[in-house]
């Protein structure tokens, strides 16, 4: 089994499993490190876990607890890819749901699941602008909501998280230059990652990340526009630290390229 940790920030770990274990292979006794939600992207295999058995195909959901025993059989085919999303009990308190639905074993293929790990997977490779963190944490919101049957009251925002919220993002708009993910501006702001980051949605109307994105691509717009900077000096002032990512990143939200808007402002 090849395991690859894509994150690991403030209680949450991102980790990117790929199987290899042969046909009938004897299965090896494992223990589950933390509150676990693993998505299976390909393959199929069994799964052993307190005294049950599942068989999981693509598109299904392992869970698993910290410190609970499972065995994995590849009696059918051989080779798998799951996305894996573990939380510190912290986290899963802030979710708000009973830790006794990670011990639930497996979830078939349901269309909600499927398309909000789909989501968090295409930020892992770096597809889409969204923040991998954030998309993570909400597929985890998502599957505690299905699996208690609870649906999650509607976020009211009192005067002091209103308050909280733009502090928030005049502190994003302040350090819009440095490396910030969801851990960051949480700590910034005194909250839990999943608190803040329901409180500032509910808010702003845009995650952290997409607003930090978003101050990044203004402050952007406003260099190119007014200076001689390069393209590239514009990219790390701003807080890219990959100059592809900033043309790529630019180019979807304007329509056109960091020096083709250049050229057309100035040309006005």
């Amino acid at each position: 089994m090849a395991a690859t940790a894509i994150l690991e920030r403030g209680g949450l770990t991102i980790v990117d499993y790929r199987c290899a274990a042969r046909l009938r292979e004897r299965p090896v006794v494992e223990r589950h490190a933390a509150y676990s939600l693993s998505y299976v992207r390909k393959g199929s295999f069994g799964y052993r876990y307190r005294g049950a058995a599942f068989e999981l195909v693509a598109g299904s959901i392992l869970l698993g607890a910290p410190g609970d025993e499972y065995t994995c059989t590849h009696d059918h085919v051989c080779g798998d890819e799951c996305l894996s999303i573990q939380l510190a009990p912290e986290l899963v308190d802030a979710l708000g749901a009973s830790p006794t639905l990670w011990r639930a074993g497996a979830l078939p293929p349901l269309a909600e699941l499927v398309v909000a790990a789909e989501r968090t997977q295409a930020a892992v490779e770096g597809r889409t602008d969204a923040a991998a963190d954030e998309l993570a944490l909400t597929f985890a919101a998502r599957f505690a909501e299905r699996a208690s049957g609870a649906k999650r009251a509607p976020f009211t925002a009192r005067a002091r998280d209103r308050r909280r919220a733009i502090e928030a993002a005049l502190w994003l708009d302040d350090h819009v230059h440095e490396p910030i993910d969801l851990h960051d501006a949480a700590a910034a702001a005194g909250l839990s990652a999943f608190h803040f980051l329901r409180l500032f949605t509910a808010v702003v109307g845009a995650t952290p990340h997409q607003y930090l994105l978003r101050a990044r691509l203004r402050r952007a717009a406003r260099l190119l526009a007014a200076g001689e900077r390069s393209i590239t000096d514009v990219a790390y002032d701003v807080g890219f630290g990959d100059l592809s990512n900033f043309v790529r990143t630019f180019r979807r939200a304007a329509g056109v390229s960091p020096r083709r808007f250049r050229r057309a402002v100035r040309r006005r």
